[in-house]
């Protein structure tokens, strides 16, 4: 029997992905290690290998393929002592169609209906699906739809019950036709699902919860401009993602900002110290060269430590206060950004931090991060002050409970001793979870920051 090769959940947010490159073909022996094929995900490219050996015998979803479902198979292996010319899996190339035939069947079944075509294509399929999925995990997920039962994510029953929306109508993605949160919300913006049936007794005595008025969609958007004057510009995995996550964040996290000023004086005056101390190679070229924001991340990770209790992140019925700091930088790339993750941050020296952080940056630009590189982190920096932007708020990344958003640093009168004095300055405002840092915690921890960066002789102690 064929060995299938499924499409790879390469995060743990992972639906869909693009089969960006065969690197395999067809009748080539494969051994298990084997890279095969570069996935494309919402974040980063990357590199599929075999996880048994065998002959490729069936190229199922050519490259080039876009929103290929998690554990969709993608190619089939012919095992030992099989030949691959003779492997045909006609069930196993059609997925998607039985997936969605899963994910719709008739809410409430009559006693004796007309017999469904075909039912058991589906069954043998997700029988195959089951044989590349036992090492991972249990081989059915929660949301498989079996028999007339309508199978949903946890969070897409809550969303549709609340809605009022019947879930049997809700045509499913995941895999094997599971609805997900994004099926349920699909459907109350386009208004394709059915209302759920009012309650036996007493039909108007609880009526929907209120809902949030739907956003438009594209064509009543495009309808509001004049056709030609716009270009369209659809959206790739990575713009819907950050467009879904931001959405969530400021609708489900309860943010409040917290602004000061620093002065810069001592820390420019110490990294032109330090700058200058580098030793060269040969063409001239310094070992090390300091930015700014490499002393904001050393500063806001030992501030972390000195305020343990704002080093924490948000867990639905709990709140994870963490031992280290591991700080995210927020790097801008062509079409998004990714947040790379320093770990244990107040462990590392400036010059560890600044080699790290031009490491990550460089292949975030060129989207090779792997996903534990920018996952996690209890906090975050996110610096525009190379823009010339002075004071902006940034958006936390749940489940983190804060972000630091640094602006740009310049030349300010202030007044010191009773007379006016000119003072190299800048802003900095935190993006606080109320639910894991209370006003007065969040003071706290900007406070221990500032002392930091005006005193940056501290950083190297």
């Amino acid at each position: 029997m064929p060995i299938n090769v499924l499409m790879p959940a390469l995060s743990p947010t992972m639906e869909k992905g693009n089969l960006a490159k065969w690197l395999k073909k067809e009748g080539d022996t494969v051994k298990s290690g084997d890279v095969i094929a570069e996935i494309e995900t919402d974040k980063a490219t990357m590199e599929v290998e075999a996880v048994d050996e065998g002959v490729l015998a069936r190229i199922l979803v050519p490259e080039g393929t876009a929103d290929v479902p998690v554990n969709q198979p993608i190619a089939l292996i012919a095992g030992e002592g099989e030949d691959p010319k003779s492997v045909t899996a006609p069930a196993a190339n059609a997925p998607a169609p039985a997936a969605k035939a899963e994910a719709a069947p008739a809410p409430q079944p009559a006693p004796a209906p007309a017999p469904q075509p075909a039912p058991a294509a589906p069954p043998a399929q997700m029988a195959d699906a089951r044989v590349n999925q036992a090492p991972a995990g249990p081989a059915r997920p929660d949301g498989a739809a079996e028999g007339g039962r309508v199978f949903a994510s946890p969070l897409a029953r809550r969303i549709a019950k609340e809605a009022g929306l019947d879930i049997a109508s809700v045509q499913g993605s995941g895999p094997h036709g599971r609805v997900v949160e994004k099926d349920v919300r699909a459907a109350i913006s386009g208004g394709t699902a059915k209302p759920a049936a009012a309650p036996a007794q007493a039909p108007a005595e609880k009526p929907a919860a209120p809902q949030l008025a739907p956003s438009m969609g594209a064509d009543q958007v495009k309808a509001m401009f004049e056709a030609g004057t716009y270009e369209e510009v659809p959206l790739d995995g990575m713009r819907k993602t950050i467009a879904k996550r931001l959405v969530e964040s400021k609708q489900t996290v309860p943010h409040f900002y917290l602004s000061l000023d620093c002065e810069l004086d001592a820390l420019m005056a110490l990294r032109e110290q330090i700058n200058a101390a580098a030793t060269k190679d040969k063409d001239g070229k310094p070992a090390y060269k300091l930015s700014v924001n490499d002393f904001v991340i050393k500063a806001l990770a030992i501030a972390l430590q000195r305020v343990p209790n704002a080093n924490a992140v948000w867990a639905e019925d709990r709140i994870l206060k963490m031992k280290h700091s591991d700080v995210g930088v927020a790097v801008a790339i062509e079409g998004g950004l990714f947040t790379p993750v320093i770990r244990k941050a107040e462990q590392k020296t400036l010059t560890a931090i600044s080699a790290e952080m031009k490491d990550l940056a460089g292949r975030a630009r060129t989207r090779r991060l792997k996903p534990e590189e920018y996952s996690g982190g209890s906090t975050a920096v996110s610096n525009l002050g190379m823009f010339g932007i002075k004071n902006f708020q940034a958006v936390i990344n749940p489940p983190q409970g804060t972000i630091l958003a640094v602006g740009a640093g310049e030349q300010r009168v202030v007044v010191k001793n009773g007379a006016p004095a000119v003072v190299q300055a800048m802003t900095v405002t935190l993006s606080c979870d109320h639910r894991v840092v209370d006003g007065a915690l969040g003071a706290e921890l900007l406070a221990a920051f500032k002392v930091l960066i005006e005193n940056p002789m501290g950083m190297l102690v």
